[in-house]
């Protein structure tokens, strides 16, 4: 991946631990961050299908999820949509309608879909990252809280650094000639999966776990707080970064590592609180120490 990316070490971390622990995830900046070239890079080295939606005010669900129809014989057919994949990349998720995003709940939950009263299993395995704008950029609107609970982390992308930007120029410039190879295929995916889910994770570590979510229901400027998926996302994304490190055990630092990633999208702010959900984390981490 760092043959098309320039610096974004913890992002691109951030992102194979979202693969291991079988999550989807949501990377969220301005517009040209390369928030769909990291997807894409990630993808080139994994030999998987990969499907690209484009998110745009007008598309409909079954533009995403397929449709039933009648053919000459008058039988039922259907056609999948897209979301019949290994690795999905949602552009631009929070410029689509509500029902259009309410169309992804069954797959990102249950990795199935329902056509012609049946349920049809997703590929193995299947993986959704969507980008989003940040909010006040023209044509976006908020994601409802029921869809991002639904992603097991919120990966923040910003601006380069100086050094990183001349690197990425220097990236693009020999873009034609770079070559990314297939480490990885979707059998060996699957056994990672599995390798992580054998990852312990001591009583220290599940009881801090509780106490930063239960914290996040309690702080003064927080309307709504984690639910229960947050627990499982942090023991989920925990082992698999502990797995990446050659560790057989989650540790404390796992999960402050990840706390802004799982957290921040499932809070609620008061709009009267004047801090935004980084500096919430932030203070409830601190809070623990």
């Amino acid at each position: 991946m760092k043959k098309h990316i320039a610096g974004k070490e913890d992002t691109i971390e951030l992102l194979f631990i979202a693969v291991l622990a079988n999550g989807h995830t949501l990377l969220e900046g301005v517009p040209g961050v390369a928030k769909t070239t990291m997807t894409k890079a990630l993808s080139s080295t994994i030999s998987a299908d990969f499907n690209r939606i484009q998110g745009t005010p007008d598309i409909e669900p079954d533009n995403i999820v397929g449709y039933t129809y009648l053919d000459s014989q008058k039988n039922v057919q259907i056609k999948k949509g897209p979301i019949f994949t290994n690795i999905l990349l949602f552009d631009e998720l929070n410029r689509t309608q509500p029902k259009t995003m309410s169309a992804l709940l069954e797959t990102l939950e249950e990795r199935q879909i329902t056509l012609g009263g049946k349920d049809i299993q997703l590929p193995r395995p299947f993986i959704a990252f969507a980008t989003q704008n940040p909010l006040k950029i023209e044509g976006t609107e908020p994601l409802p809280k029921v869809v991002s609970d639904r992603f097991i982390m919120k990966v923040d992308v910003d601006y380069p650094s100086m050094e990183e930007e001349m690197k990425m120029l220097r990236i693009k410039e020999a873009e034609e000639k770079v070559v990314v190879n297939k480490i990885i295929n979707t059998t060996d995916v699957i056994e990672l999966q599995e390798q992580v889910k054998k990852v312990s994770m001591p009583d220290e570590v599940a009881r801090y776990i509780t106490e930063l979510v239960d914290a996040s229901r309690k702080e003064m400027h927080v309307v709504m707080g984690a639910s229960p998926r947050a627990d499982i996302a942090f023991m989920m994304c925990g082992k698999a970064k502990a797995l990446i490190e050659g560790r057989t055990e989650v540790k404390r630092d796992d999960i402050k590592f990840l706390a802004k990633p799982v957290l921040s999208h499932r809070i609620v702010v008061r709009a009267t609180g004047g801090i935004g959900a980084h500096g919430i984390v932030d203070g409830i981490v601190a809070s623990l120490e």
